[in-house]
Formats: C-alpha cells, structure tokens, sequence
C-alpha cells in the first residue's frame, strides 16, 4: 500500500487560470470569481512592484486548491482560499493560508484582514486556529445570495506562522 501524495503547493500561474475556474465555479457558484479578476491579480503577483501572491495546490496533474493574498502598505487582505472537497480535513486550507500569512510577513504587514461568508463556519474555524478575531460585519457582501461576510483581523502575522498548533508545513 502506498502513502497518499501531499499536494504541492507552487506560485500560480496564468496557464492556471482555467483550472482554478472549475474548481471557484464548483466550490462558489453564486458568487464566484471571474476569468478577468484572476488576471487582474496575477497581473500584479510578479517583479519587484508585486503587491500580491497567489498560490495553487496540485496533487499529481489535478489543481485541488488555491490561495491569494494582496497587500498594501501595513496591511494585507485574504483575497480567496478554496480547497476542493475531496481534500477538506487533510490540512490544505491550513497550508495554503500559512503561505499567504508569510507572503504578509514578506511585504511587512502588520496585520492581515479577511471576510468569510457567515455560514461557513468551517473557514472561520480555520482563521481562529491561526488567530485571526472577529470585528465586524459586511451587510449582503456576497451576491447575489445577498449573505453576509464576517469580517476577521489578524495582527503578527509572522508570530501566527510561526506558532501555529495542529499544522503542517511543506515547502
């Protein structure tokens, strides 16, 4: 019997656009992101300008994950973190968002924000694993289920990398 292979995680890429659509368009439906968006992004994740950093999870040739970060100044937002449903629970979400966390740490911000849909208590449990604390609502932030996101602050980010419990990384 083999060991199951850990996803590897790598610097997105535009070629990987497509892929990261199925799988935002399987995971979100109703408010998923756009072809254009991801571009948009990307366009500003390369060169010594970058302000963001996008990452994907392969296991072997199927994209099973992603993850991006943007940043300004001190200040750093979770822009998406998706995991396909076959990996949930096998630590991914944790993974890909230890990346993003030293992705802020490497553009020095001292804080790193994010909203998450209010019914999807698995990611929030994910966030307050890492420290990240509720501060506040976004009335009807997702549409167009009109749902609301909850809105979480992380400060440190590079004390949460460092010192998280139940995780494991991979470089």
């Amino acid at each position: 019997m083999t060991e199951p292979v850990t996803p590897r995680l790598r610097e997105m890429r535009w070629w990987d656009i497509d892929p990261v659509l199925e799988l935002e368009k399987n995971l979100f439906p109703e408010d998923a992101w756009s072809r254009g968006m991801f571009w948009s992004e990307l366009a500003h994740a390369r060169g010594p300008e970058a302000t963001r950093r996008y990452v994907v999870a392969e296991d072997g040739d199927r994209l099973v994950g992603y993850a991006g970060l943007a940043s300004s100044g001190e200040l750093a937002d979770v822009q998406t973190i998706a995991v396909a449903r076959d990996h949930w629970g096998t630590g991914l979400g944790g993974r890909l968002l230890t990346e993003l966390l030293r992705a802020a740490t490497t553009f020095e911000c001292a804080e790193v924000m994010l909203e998450c849909r209010v019914d999807n208590v698995r990611a929030q449990k994910l966030y307050e694993r890492f420290g990240f604390e509720p501060i506040g609502f976004r009335r009807g932030y997702y549409q167009p289920g009109n749902v609301d996101a909850l809105v979480m602050r992380l400060t440190d980010p590079a004390t949460s990398v460092n010192g998280v419990q139940g995780t494991e990384t991979h470089g």
